[in-house]
């Protein structure tokens, strides 16, 4: 069973999705879940992780919304203000919806040491009471303080997302090879082996730019705690679906088909509970 654990979908507004760029042109438009369906299809994907692309309420509902009507969307990360004084009457509320399965802050864009702010890590910290997972979202000179960050809840199921988005286009590997390693000594921390392709030269990219990335991830988390992830559709702007997948499934190819399955489905299920 493969699981596409990080995929996006929106009503594409130049508003609200400034960070589209001109150059991103080909997903300035909306992307939903009949868009996607085929594709998972063609791929062989079982199903996907939904994960939030707008820091509002409404994309949480939006999200829910579209998990209700398509059965192959397994789980929804959504965003709420985990800085909020009900911060847990909130999350009770969510605990309804079977297919919520975690939350997202684009933490990318915060200034240093948000995440270890303290009414931040409180409400984080809230998330496993409800056994709700957290998805970091952060560049990869954020890893340190993501470490300490993870490190103060020991008790929340947490996965880095692309993972950190190492400067693959320029080659560079330190700090992000120390520091990517330190993290994945925390037990509860597991990682998305996603994005790789937006953070390589979008027109001229080769399987071989994300070995060295690749390795030292699989050395660090091992295969029971990373998880395969398209980015679909912010990927369309270097590849298409069967592309990314093959640059994970290639790299694979040579583990045990435990080992292989693993990473690209049971994984996720197990992280997200997955249905």
């Amino acid at each position: 069973m493969v699981i596409d654990s990080h995929q996006h979908f929106w009503i594409f507004d130049p508003v609200k999705d400034s960070w589209i760029t001109p150059e991103m042109e080909v997903i300035r438009r909306d992307f939903l879940p009949a868009d996607l369906k085929p594709i998972l299809e063609t791929n062989e994907i079982y199903g996907c992780v939904a994960v939030q692309a707008d820091q509002t309420d409404a994309e949480t509902e939006f999200l829910l919304h579209l998990a209700a009507a398509d059965d192959f969307i397994k789980g929804v990360v959504g965003w709420i203000d985990l800085r909020s004084d009900n911060i847990y009457d909130r999350l009770e509320a969510y605990s309804q919806f079977e297919q919520l399965k975690g939350f997202r802050h684009i933490a990318q864009g915060q200034p240093e040491g948000f995440l270890l702010r303290p009414e931040f890590v409180k409400g984080v910290g809230q998330l496993a009471a409800f056994d709700f997972t957290y998805d970091i979202l952060i560049y990869a000179n954020q890893l340190s303080e993501a470490f300490e960050f993870a490190k103060q809840l020991p008790k929340v199921r947490f996965v880095l997302d692309h993972m950190a988005k190492p400067f693959i286009k320029k080659g560079e590997t330190d700090p992000w090879i120390k520091d990517i390693k330190k993290l994945a000594e925390l037990p509860n921390v597991s990682c998305k082996v996603s994005g790789l392709v937006t953070e390589a030269d979008w027109s001229s990219w080769q399987k071989s730019d994300f070995r060295p990335y690749l390795d030292v991830v699989f050395d660090a988390f091992g295969t029971k705690r990373l998880l395969f992830g398209s980015d679909w559709p912010v990927c369309l702007v270097a590849g298409e679906y069967a592309e990314i997948k093959s640059i994970i499934t290639d790299y694979i190819s040579s583990l045990q088909k435990n080992e292989q399955a693993d990473v690209m489905g049971n994984n996720a299920v197990k992280f997200y509970n997955l249905d």
